[in-house]
This record gives structure tokens, C-alpha cells and sequence, in this order.
């Protein structure tokens, strides 16, 4: 026979309780939980008393995610953790978090707005959760506000829907033109991975045109990836454009992650090496990117997803 879907909604996520939770999280976690209990889903307290949201899978996979910045911070398979937070991220409210998956949104990178944009430094609601066949499903959304406008003056809604199943957590990241007029925006995922730098490879980059900021950012040296398999031997920052929609990580500590997309046409690998020497030993970044302008008109639509997966 085969299996049949189930899927239980929760349509009372967009009412009261959920906009208590970003403003009163300590009183509004029981009267949520009570509701998301089924679903593998959880609300409650994390770092610096930001709200946190831990979902987990019926076959007993695990993430976290913060409504600050829209960020996932963990994913563990088993006991595991493939993700990485810095030892000097700061859960202020004030600052990006720095690691796991921080968003880059509407600007990668340096440019006329502050480094990568304000999604990360923003504060995400809940939108919708429910289970499908024991993997838990949570979408958050971000809009335009007062702190977005003043850097860049459109209205817009960003939907960030997260899947956590046995061995892989994927994400989809939607953004509307909801402004009368035409808005420019570039973005990516800034993947944090657990890892030992020193045995850390990805494969299926070879035959990309790269971008290499090393030794000098504002001017990256233009050429061709001609080797099988990249690896981080000092400090990396290296953009590959036109990269396949499947890569490969070997984290060097016994795992190989599978980071596949759609939609994402770029990849970026970065360690700071020396310049971040507290930890640059124990992760490496493989960033799904769009590095060139997406041009949306009013009401249109992007999409692009990622899923890592490990065996």
C-alpha cells in the first residue's frame, strides 16, 4: 500500500499568539507549544532570551532556528551537529548571528547598504508550520519596515520555508515584489559547516568561472576552477559562478554533505584562516549565491532552494 500523506495545518500561527511571541516570547511559548506539540515543532527561549524555534523529526533529527535573522543554527543527525556557530556570535538582537545559515538579503556582500543587507539583522515571523509524514515544516516571513526603508525603500515580503526530514534539512526562499515599482536584489545563504579545515573538500566546481578575492576583495582576480577537488589550504574567499545545482562536501570529521538547489546559479567558499584564529580550524562556508542583479517587477516572484543532505 502506499503511503499516505498527512499534513495538519495550523492556520491560528498567523493570529495573536505569534505576533506575542516576538513581542512577549516568555509568555507566549506555553499557549504556542501547546498548539505546535504535534507537529515537532517548538517555540521557546534560546541565547540572549531570543525566541528559538527547535524542530524535530519523527526519526529523531534536530534543528534550531532563531526568529532573529531568520537564521538556523543547528541541524544535528543523531548527535551530530553539521552546522557551526562561532564562538563569538553575539544573541543580542543587535547584531547578525554569526553562523549556522545567516540570510544575505537584498545585498550580498559590501555595497551601497550595510555588508549583506538587513535580513539578517532583522526580526522574522512565524507564518505557518504543520508535519508532513513525521517531518516537521515551519515557514517564516519578513517584510518591509521602518529599519528596511532606510536602506532600501521598497516593500517586500521574503518567505523562508524550512523542512527538517531523517538526513536532510531544505530550505525555500521566496521573495515578492509587493511595491508599485521594480526593485534589484541580490542574496545568499551564508552555510556555516562543522568541519576540520584542514581535511575539508568540495567536489563539482571544476570548469567555473571564479571571482577571487584573495588577496584584494574590491578586486577580484577573474579565472577558471580547473581542480576536481577544492580545498581550504589558508584563507579562502572565492566566488564560482555558473555552479552546478549539486555539490559535495567532505567535512574532514567523517561526513559528506550533499548541497543541492535550484535556483541558486552561484557558490561561494570562504575561511578566514589566520584573521579569525579563535576558530577558523573548526568550520569551513559553502554559500549558495545569486551574485548578479535579480531585477523583480511589482507582484513577480524569485524562488530558489537548497538541501543538504548527509548519508
Amino acid at each position: 500500500m502506499a503511503a499516505v500523506s498527512m499534513t495538519w495545518t495550523l492556520p491560528s500561527l498567523t493570529s495573536t499568539n505569534l505576533s506575542r511571541v516576538n513581542r512577549y516570547p516568555g509568555m507566549a511559548f506555553a499557549s504556542v507549544n501547546k498548539d505546535l506539540a504535534s507537529l515537532g515543532v517548538k517555540v521557546t527561549e534560546g541565547l540572549g532570551n531570543l525566541p528559538k524555534v527547535v524542530l524535530t523529526s519523527s526519526n529523531g533529527s534536530e534543528a534550531e532556528l532563531y526568529l532573529y535573522g531568520g537564521c538556523v543554527t543547528s541541524w544535528k543527525v543523531g548527535s551530530k551537529d553539521l552546522l557551526f556557530v562561532r564562538p563569538d556570535a553575539v544573541f543580542n538582537g543587535q547584531k547578525p548571528i554569526s553562523g549556522g545559515i545567516p540570510h544575505c538579503f537584498p545585498q550580498f556582500g559590501p555595497g551601497p547598504m550595510q555588508q549583506h543587507g538587513f535580513a539578517r539583522n532583522s526580526n522574522w515571523s512565524i507564518v505557518d508550520s504543520e508535519n508532513v509524514d513525521g517531518s516537521p515544516v515551519i515557514t517564516l516571513e519578513l517584510k518591509e519596515s521602518p529599519y528596511s526603508r532606510a536602506m532600501w525603500d521598497y516593500s517586500f515580503q521574503a518567505l523562508y520555508k524550512i523542512t527538517l526530514d531523517n538526513k536532510s534539512l531544505s530550505t525555500e526562499l521566496k521573495i515578492t515584489n509587493t511595491d508599485k515599482k521594480p526593485f534589484s536584489f541580490t542574496t545568499a545563504l551564508h552555510t556555516y559547516f562543522s568541519a576540520s579545515v584542514s581535511g575539508a573538500l568540495v567536489k563539482g566546481l571544476k570548469g567555473c568561472k571564479t571571482l577571487n578575492k584573495d588577496p584584494d576583495p574590491k578586486n577580484p582576480v577573474e579565472g577558471k576552477e580547473e581542480r576536481d577537488v577544492v580545498t581550504y589550504p589558508g584563507f579562502v574567499d572565492c566566488v564560482y559562478l555558473g555552479a552546478p545545482n549539486e555539490l559535495y562536501l567532505d567535512n574532514g570529521l567523517g561526513d559528506v554533505i550533499s548541497i543541492k538547489n535550484t535556483n541558486w546559479p552561484d557558490a561561494v567558499l570562504w575561511n578566514p584562516h589566520l584573521t579569525m584564529e579563535a576558530c577558523y580550524k573548526d568550520f569551513v562556508c559553502v554559500e549558495n549565491a545569486q551574485i548578479g542583479n535579480v531585477d523583480l517587477e511589482p507582484e513577480k516572484s524569485w524562488v530558489a532552494t537548497q538541501q543538504l543532505s548527509v548519508g
